[in-house]
């Protein structure tokens, strides 16, 4: 049989490389095939559809029996339904100044969800109880938007992450104030690979409620996931994601995507694989004189400081961003597709610019 025809052509290079983020890779040839398993016939719309119904069955092998499922379009839609769904209408979240929900949502938090973020600054992009405390006051004060919910990352924006029990002790104390404990995870995958965990582990096993579940930068075409841990600290889901323009109505197209990473194995191994070539990144450019990575590599990401102009230059041949241009710093970020080829072609680069 002939594959179907199709008028669509090839606007880019597929030769081209860079380290601008995991989310400049295609997707998985096993998650591209898993859509085209889906395809064809009629399925319920809305998710009453059988992908992500078996979908919920695969993630309550990761996330225990009382885990569900609310598949999203994007991460930040993740975010914003999963933290309307454990605020009130007056309610705050505290996170990391560097928290993605602060710095690259565009406001959405705020404008879409209607909160108020109370944000700490940390020296790793990390939160722990005392750096809590800095915002956790104020609950009787009419005056002052009220702290309900701590909202963390794993691995973290600065590619660092939490371990367990580092998550367990914000876990208590966040509790003990009666607030809510929201894990943004877009790098799950990532993060359970280098620590070599369950994801389980450091997620509903030390107390978090509500999880944003990554997919896309691991692997996936689009879709992520809320998953709620806690049913007794979340309450209308399905409208939320309704009202929050989140809702799937092909939604076994999202469904099958994670069940394709989820099922098996597929997720870690593209996060290990991803992990593995930034650690050779970082090995690489170590080497490299008047070059400093200023966060321990523990994911897939790394953090170099590095002469402004050599940047530049660099930028010319390989697509990667600033982190923060005034002091020199850029962030370079590997997915499950880079190479070993890529990051030493990467690595020779920088070095012959270095040297320039």
């Amino acid at each position: 049989m002939n594959p179907p025809r199709t008028d669509a052509r090839r606007h880019h290079d597929p030769q081209v490389r860079g380290f601008a983020s995991d989310n400049y890779a295609g997707a998985h040839p096993e998650v591209m095939a898993a859509l085209a398993l889906a395809n064809g016939g009629h399925q319920v719309a809305y998710g009453e559809d059988d992908y992500t119904e078996n979908l919920q069955r695969i993630i309550r092998s990761h996330f225990g029996a009382t885990a569900e499922a609310f598949p999203v379009f994007n991460g930040t839609g993740a975010n914003v339904v999963a933290l309307q769904a454990v605020t009130d209408r007056w309610g705050a979240v505290i996170c990391a100044e560097s928290a993605h929900i602060n710095v690259d949502e565009g406001g959405a938090p705020e404008r879409m969800g209607g909160l108020k973020l109370l944000t700490v600054p940390t020296p790793d992009g990390k939160l722990t109880p005392e750096l809590i405390d800095r915002q956790a006051w104020g609950w009787e004060d009419e005056h002052r938007a009220m702290p309900q919910v701590v909202s963390i990352t794993q691995s973290t924006e600065l590619g660092t992450l939490y371990t367990p029990e580092e998550i367990r002790a914000i876990c208590e104390h966040a509790h003990a104030h009666g607030m809510k404990v929201h894990l943004d995870g877009s790098r799950i995958a990532n993060a359970a690979a280098s620590l070599n965990v369950p994801m389980r582990t450091f997620t509903n096993a030390v107390g978090v409620d509500i999880l944003s579940l990554g997919g896309t930068k691991n692997g996936a075409l689009f879709g992520e996931a809320v998953v709620v841990l806690n049913q007794d600290a979340v309450g209308r889901m399905k409208h939320l994601r309704k009202m929050s323009m989140q809702l799937a109505s092909k939604m076994r197209f999202v469904s099958v995507q994670l069940e394709a990473l989820l099922a098996k194995d597929l997720w870690l191994r593209n996060a290990r694989h991803a992990n593995e070539m930034a650690q050779r990144l970082a090995e690489g450019v170590r080497a490299a004189h008047g070059v400093e990575i200023l966060y321990p590599v523990q994911a897939n990401g790394v953090f170099a400081k590095l002469p402004h102009d050599v940047s530049e230059r660099l930028q010319k041949r390989f697509r990667f961003y600033f982190w923060d241009e005034a002091a020199g710093v850029v962030r370079w970020m590997c997915s499950f597709d880079t190479t070993e080829e890529d990051v030493d072609t990467f690595v020779a680069a920088l070095k012959e610019e270095m040297a320039r």
